[in-house]
């Protein structure tokens, strides 16, 4: 059965056993984690935990090793490529540096998800990027080349053009990574603000515990490659576990 945003209490994105080895190092060890509809779930984790792997895992940019991995409901594994093409179009991926195309302008980084997989008139889809780039306070810089940009600015035009095919999901690697405080404050409010209008569910890889606090719903903490821990922030701070309490520590950044 097809998802809608409103089928809140079935899983947007399954991950089950998922596995992913490079070399002699395991990555992922049977990792299992669902993201149901209309919430937004941050992973964190030490660094060169697989964070960033799962998240390029769920859109394909990388192949598991083993496990499955569900979209709404559909296991990408079974799919034909023309329909996981389709399936793709519901998921937005903010990547940690934005990844704008260097040669095109602000305008042109926006519109190219539209001039791929869209049928829009070169009106429509000028005033769609338009409408995207006013959403994240970007509209000035449409004429803006990527050398141009600061860090926040370009983690914004890469929001826009993430959402461009109106997503059903949000993978976001690192969102707040490399800003000042008050960019990040206002990305993180910028992704909240996105989530409570859209109802999109959403997976947030960050190292920021300012980000967990503003944004997430629930907590998931990685480690030796599985969910070590499950639950809402305040459940994770309340934790008695060694590491979990090792980690809050070393954060610094919530009581």
């Amino acid at each position: 059965m097809t998802m809608t945003k409103q089928d809140d209490n079935k899983p947007a994105i399954r991950l089950h056993r998922l596995s992913k080895t490079f070399g002699d190092q395991k990555v992922l060890d049977r990792l299992d984690l669902e993201i149901y509809c209309g919430e937004t779930v941050t992973v964190l984790g030490r660094s060169g935990t697989g964070k960033s792997v799962m998240l390029k895992l769920i859109i394909g940019l990388q192949q598991p090793d083993d496990g499955e991995i569900e979209i709404d409901g559909e296991k990408m594994a079974a799919l034909s490529l023309d329909d996981l093409n389709r399936v793709r179009k519901k998921v937005g991926f903010l990547f940690q540096q934005a990844a704008l195309y260097d040669s095109l302008t602000v305008e042109e980084n926006v519109a190219f998800p539209l001039r791929r997989h869209t049928a829009m008139t070169d009106d429509q889809r000028q005033a769609r990027v338009r409408e995207l780039l006013a959403r994240v306070q970007m509209e000035e810089a449409v004429d803006k080349m990527p050398g141009d940009l600061s860090g926040g600015m370009k983690k914004r035009v890469g929001l826009a053009r993430a959402l461009a095919l109106d997503p059903e999901i949000m993978l976001l690697d690192e969102p707040t990574a490399g800003l000042d405080p008050i960019t990040a404050s206002e990305i993180n409010e910028l992704i909240r603000e996105l989530q409570n209008e859209r109802h999109m569910s959403s997976i947030v890889v960050t190292h920021d515990m300012r980000s967990v606090e503003k944004v997430a719903d629930r907590v998931a903490l990685l480690n030796e490659g599985r969910i070590f821990f499950e639950g809402t922030l305040r459940e994770m701070i309340a934790s008695d576990d060694p590491f979990v309490a090792k980690f809050i520590e070393a954060s610094g950044e919530v009581k």
